[in-house]
């Protein structure tokens, strides 16, 4: 599966449901959390569900308000080593489950948010 067969299976709405499953999560999660801005909840979904869907093909508002991604850069202040990922990473695949992600878009989405979240390393741990 590519990025075009995940958009036709999820749809802009399935990848909305996705983050906003994940968010739900971070919001109480004691690892992760905490990274996120307490007063802007709405706009830390929003902004990922944008980059996803430029990432899958579907729309380029995120370039459009935002730029090039520069997930690295946006990323820096916060310690980000093999807890946060993993943490990062079992977060959005308990959201997956929760938006009943098809298996066939999972083939796609797991390796991707895989790559991601260990892209976004920078710490190293012990």
């Amino acid at each position: 599966m590519n990025e075009i067969e995940v958009m036709k299976s999820c749809g802009e709405s399935g990848i909305r449901q996705i983050v906003a499953a994940f968010y739900r999560h971070v919001r109480t999660d004691d690892l992760i959390g905490p990274m996120y801005p307490s007063d802007d909840w709405e706009g830390a979904e929003e902004r990922l569900s944008e980059f996803l869907l430029f990432r899958l093909g579907a729309s380029n508002r995120y370039i459009e308000m935002r730029g090039h991604p520069k997930l690295r850069m946006r990323h820096l202040g916060f310690k980000i080593g093999i807890a946060e990922r993993d943490r990062w990473l079992g977060l959005m695949t308990l959201a997956m489950k929760e938006a009943e992600t098809s298996s066939s878009a999972r083939e796609f989405l797991d390796p991707f948010f895989a790559q991601v979240a260990d892209f976004m390393r920078n710490h190293e741990d012990g």
